[in-house]
């Protein structure tokens, strides 16, 4: 079974691997032979390992790499995996039997085609996004759970019953405003966590689940490639930026994933950008979902803004274009074990991870109207969220999108609820609170991946470019009268 498992490539990267390992001086924790092959496919960590520990003998490496990739007309990294991949077929093809009806086989694979087809496979992807993400998530998980747990649950009970017990034990006004009132840490942080972020995440974890585990996903990303070669990412890149619907901060992790380090940046701006997170993106499907034109505004905008700002930073951007294969697993009905455990999965890490920093966020509201600073920061605010046609009110949600993009969109949800804000009001302030900066935690998992430098680059160049972008959007609909 070992002599199976020792992968023989051609004679030409046989060759290159035992130059490059003779090379190697240097004792690493891995085989020489992994690190020939790994420098063979240019993996940016060990190329810039190797170069540290081996010094001068790294040029002659450099020399074999560039001689044998003239050999072939397929990036090396392409090259080894196909021929993995090969080998990995005989070692099946000894030990599986397979048998498999015809009918079934060939259905199965006119679906594939159709999903990956251009004029049949977009049709299918807007479908699964009206009712996966809209019709579920935005009405159901943003409407019908929402207004139950808010309205009833929260409305009625929690919130009564937990100011009137400060009112009643709890003697001292600054204490009573932390525990509840208007910036309590049950009346607000646990309200906005479970109340109304709670079941839009939860609705939105249970259908990514339910498409991740069919299969489709590898099907958008080949559907979506050329799209993506146009703002200098591939097809790969759909897989951090469908990670992004559900959490930013994980999807900026792994656009490490990506090959080079142009494709990384790209797609870590656009995820701080124009990808919001799932929390944030139920909330604004609970704002929109009641003026479907301000729904369809709102996403074409954001598709603009999404391709404009990755084609221009592509053009800026020095880089070879990206290449792009990846291995399409067979469709299938999703299974309700792996579905459920997922879900479960996920939705245990946003208690653990999420639910106490919406605490932290109501704490420092509480702290910043306690010392005056929360007042003083919402009136340096309205000039700025009157600049993009929004009400004085809409400062404080923008405020509270300081140290979370989702609670600032519940807060957009209350001023909403209240009938402050007009359809072309909710579409503005929907996508300069979209464009809004990242996040706290996204923005620790930005400087962790991309450096200091291009994480404070980014978010100087995100923030303006947010309220001018809001500015635009309610120019245009004053000037079209689209919702009026």
């Amino acid at each position: 079974m070992s002599k199976l498992l020792n992968v023989t490539y051609d004679d030409a990267i046989e060759r290159a691997v035992l130059q490059i390992t003779d090379i190697l001086k240097t004792k690493y924790v891995i085989s020489k032979r992994s690190i020939a092959l790994l420098l063979l496919q240019e993996d940016e960590d060990i190329v810039n390992m190797v170069k540290e520990q081996e010094k001068g003998n790294y040029i002659h490496i450099g020399e074999i790499i560039s001689k044998i990739k003239t050999q072939y007309d397929k990036p090396l990294q392409y090259v080894i995996s196909l021929m993995r991949q090969q080998h990995a077929n005989s070692i099946t093809n000894t030990v599986v039997t397979t048998r498999a009806t015809q009918n079934d086989s060939s259905i199965g694979e006119k679906l594939s085609r159709i999903t990956m087809n251009p004029i049949t496979g977009i049709p299918i992807l807007l479908l699964v996004l009206y009712f996966g993400l809209y019709k579920f998530v935005g009405d159901f998980g943003a409407g019908v759970i929402v207004d139950f747990l808010e309205e009833d649950i929260f409305g009625e009970y929690i919130n009564p019953w937990i100011n009137g017990v400060v009112d009643t034990y709890v003697p001292w006004l600054w204490l009573q405003e932390l525990i509840a009132r208007d910036y309590g840490i049950v009346t607000l942080g646990i309200r906005y966590a479970i109340a109304i972020i709670l079941p839009i995440v939860g609705t939105f974890f249970l259908a990514f689940s339910v498409i991740e585990d069919s299969g489709y996903l590898p099907r958008v990303a080949l559907l979506v490639d050329r799209v993506f070669k146009r703002i200098g990412l591939n097809g790969r890149a759909v897989i951090p930026m469908t990670l992004g619907f559900g959490c930013d901060t994980m999807a900026t992790m792994v656009s490490r994933t990506l090959e080079t380090r142009r494709e990384r940046i790209i797609a870590t701006l656009l995820l701080a950008l124009a990808i919001p997170c799932s929390a944030q993106l139920g909330v604004i499907m609970g704002l929109l979902s009641e003026v479907p034109n301000a729904m369809l505004v709102w996403m074409v905008f954001l598709a603009v803004i999404f391709l404009l700002v990755g084609f221009l930073t592509a053009q800026i951007m020095p880089g070879t274009k990206p290449t792009f294969y990846m291995e399409v697993p067979p469709l299938r009905l999703p299974r309700l074990t792996n579905v459920l455990t997922k879900t479960y999965t996920r939705m245990q890490w946003y208690f653990v991870e999420i639910l106490p920093l919406f605490i932290l966020a109501s704490v420092l509201i509480w702290a910043g109207n306690l010392t005056g600073l929360f007042d003083q920061l919402i009136t340096a605010m309205k000039p700025i969220v009157n600049f993009i046609g929004l009400p004085d009110e809409a400062a404080k949600a923008f405020l509270f999108g300081f140290f979370r993009r989702d609670y600032g969109a519940a807060g957009l949800y209350d001023l909403q609820k209240s009938g402050a804000l007009s359809p072309q009001q909710l579409v503005v302030s929907a996508a300069t609170l979209t464009l809004f900066v990242p996040c706290i935690a996204q923005f620790s998992m930005m400087l962790k991946e991309r450096g200091v430098k291009t994480a404070f680059a980014m978010a100087g160049f995100i923030f303006p470019f947010a309220f001018l972008a809001g500015a635009f959007i309610n120019w245009f609909l004053t000037l079209t009268g689209l919702l009026q």
